[in-house]
C-alpha cells in the first residue's frame, strides 16, 4: 500500500513535466503528505489543471464521507469491479503528482521507512481514481485513491505491494475521457520494472505526519539492514 508520498517539485517543474496551462495552485513542497490531506491530481475532466483533493476516495453513494480514511488505495487487480472503486475507474481516472513515496519494511522486530523513488525521472506520476461527492446541502467534495499492485522483485523485500506508476507515453491513455477496455487498462497496471525503482533507508521522523521537511528525505546508513544490499 502507499500511505505517505512526497512532491517536493515547484509549481513550474509540475507544469512542465505534465504539460499543464499551469500548476500556479499546488503549494508544495511537501514531504510528508498523507491520506485525507489535500493532493495534487490531474484528472481526466482537466487533463491541462493541476487541481487539489482530499486523499482518500468517497463514493458517490456513501452516506457519510469519513469512508474515505479507509479507502486511499485500491487494488488494480479488481478495482474495476468493486463496488467501492469501479465507477471511477471506468470513468473518473487521474495521475498522481509524486517524486517518491515511503513504504514501511520489517527488519530486526522494527519497522524501518524506506524511501522509493523512480529511477529514471525525477517526477513521476500514480494511477490515481477520484470521485465528487455530495452532501445533503449540495456541498461538493472531490477524493482520490491511489491504485496499488504486486510489488516487483527489488520491492517485495520492502513490501509485497507497490503503487502502480504510470509512464509519461501513456498518460493521454490514462486519462482518456472514456471507458478502457481490458486490453488497454491491465497493461498499465502491471507497475515499474524493478529496475525503474530505487529505494533507502530514512529517519523514523517520517512516522509523524506533523513533521514535514526536507531532512525526512536524507539517506540514514544502518548496518543491520540487508534489505540496502
Amino acid at each position: 500500500m502507499c500511505a505517505r508520498y512526497t512532491l517536493s517539485a515547484d509549481s513550474e517543474a509540475i507544469q512542465q513535466a505534465f504539460a499543464l496551462d499551469s500548476a500556479a495552485n499546488w503549494g508544495g513542497p511537501r514531504y510528508n503528505i498523507a491520506p485525507t490531506q489535500q493532493v495534487a491530481v490531474i484528472t481526466d475532466r482537466q487533463p491541462k489543471a493541476l487541481s487539489l483533493f482530499k486523499w482518500g476516495l468517497v463514493p458517490m453513494w456513501a452516506k457519510d464521507p469519513k469512508i474515505g480514511s479507509r479507502m486511499i488505495n485500491a487494488r488494480s487487480e479488481t478495482a474495476h469491479e468493486k463496488a467501492s472503486f469501479r465507477s471511477a475507474f471506468r470513468r473518473r481516472r487521474c495521475l498522481i503528482p509524486a517524486d517518491g513515496y515511503y513504504e514501511w519494511a520489517r527488519q530486526s522486530g522494527r519497522k524501518m521507512p524506506v524511501y522509493i523513488q523512480h529511477a529514471q525521472r525525477d517526477i513521476f506520476a500514480f494511477a490515481g481514481l477520484w470521485e465528487s461527492w455530495e452532501d445533503p446541502q449540495g456541498n461538493r467534495l472531490h477524493t482520490c485513491a491511489i491504485l496499488t499492485t504486486e510489488a516487483n522483485a527489488r520491492i517485495r523485500r520492502i513490501h509485497q505491494r507497490m503503487t502502480v506508476i504510470i509512464e509519461p507515453a501513456d498518460y493521454d491513455l490514462w486519462l482518456a475521457p472514456r471507458e478502457l477496455t481490458p486490453g488497454e487498462w491491465q497493461p498499465l497496471m502491471a507497475g515499474a520494472r524493478a529496475e525503474q525503482l530505487t529505494y533507502y533507508e530514512v529517519s523514523t521522523q517520517v512516522n509523524y505526519v506533523r513533521n514535514d521537511h526536507p531532512a525526512l528525505i536524507t539517506p540514514v546508513q544502518s548496518s543491520k539492514s540487508d534489505l540496502l544490499l
